[in-house]
């Protein structure tokens, strides 16, 4: 019976890095994504607690991911406090690093040091989210014991924040490539409406298709209707628009006959 290679710190790397990459996968879930992120830093970095925060569509920071409950309450902390490693990294773009929550380079960030250090932490560091000039979030690592966090594991774990955000900005412009293909096709499909309705006025007036698109317009603006909606009311024929004014004024009255008057 064969037995499966055991899997090296090597295969780890390459096997977290496929699958930060994969934002294309049917059902793509952000929720989940963020929390295998925590996940694998944990596993590949040997750090006690991971926390991410990413920007919303008007570029504020919200929660995303966090290894813990404790973490999470933390996180929600320093965003409430508008203080903190995350936030600082985020608005520089530059690695934060704090080897000791006690000392005296958390005095930056007072409120937030000693809730961390209320949690059981004594390092932090904070990690940008970033795409050469763009960046997205930050993503906080916590060490129990006070301690630099290594040049190597640094290294790595820039890496694995690097190609998250590739994924995720991957995965925002499917989304709005999604949008706007949708919008696209509803304007090419109000198109058609508006042009067979420009059609019917034009035959049933008698008059040539500009004229049939500004009594189409007119006739939308003044009672408060969308363009395409009345569009297609013309086209179903449950809406029968009258003739534009000659500017002749209103058409006689019939004459009465006075052999029956």
């Amino acid at each position: 019976m064969e037995t499966s290679p055991p899997r090296g710190p090597e295969r780890q790397v390459a096997e977290a890095f496929i699958a930060l990459a994969d934002t294309l996968v049917t059902g793509f879930d952000l929720i989940d994504f963020m929390h295998g992120l925590a996940e694998r830093c944990m596993d590949l970095l040997g750090v006690d607690a991971v926390g991410l925060l990413v920007t919303d569509q008007r570029g504020r920071l919200q929660l995303m991911g966090a290894s813990s409950e404790q973490t999470r309450l933390l996180e929600l902390f320093q965003l409430q406090n508008d203080q903190g490693p995350c936030l600082v990294c985020f608005r520089s773009g530059r690695p934060v690093h704090c080897a000791d929550l006690a000392g005296p380079q958390a005095g930056a960030w007072p409120r937030f040091a000693e809730q961390a250090r209320l949690a059981g932490f004594g390092a932090v560091s904070a990690l940008p989210m970033r795409l050469r000039e763009q960046i997205i979030g930050a993503m906080n690592l916590f060490q129990l014991q006070p301690g630099e966090l290594d040049a190597g594991t640094a290294a790595l774990a820039q890496a694995m924040a690097d190609i998250a955000t590739i994924g995720l900005l991957q995965e925002r412009a499917i989304r709005e490539s999604q949008v706007l293909s949708e919008q696209l096709q509803h304007a090419l499909t109000s198109r058609v409406v508006i042009e067979q309705a420009k059609g019917m006025l034009s035959e049933r007036h008698a008059l040539p298709m500009d004229k049939a698109f500004t009594l189409l317009r007119q006739h939308a603006r003044s009672h408060h209707q969308h363009l395409t909606d009345l569009a297609r009311s013309v086209v179903t024929r449950t809406t029968d628009l009258p003739p534009p004014d000659s500017g002749q004024g209103p058409p006689a009255s019939p004459q009465q006959d006075p052999l029956t008057s």
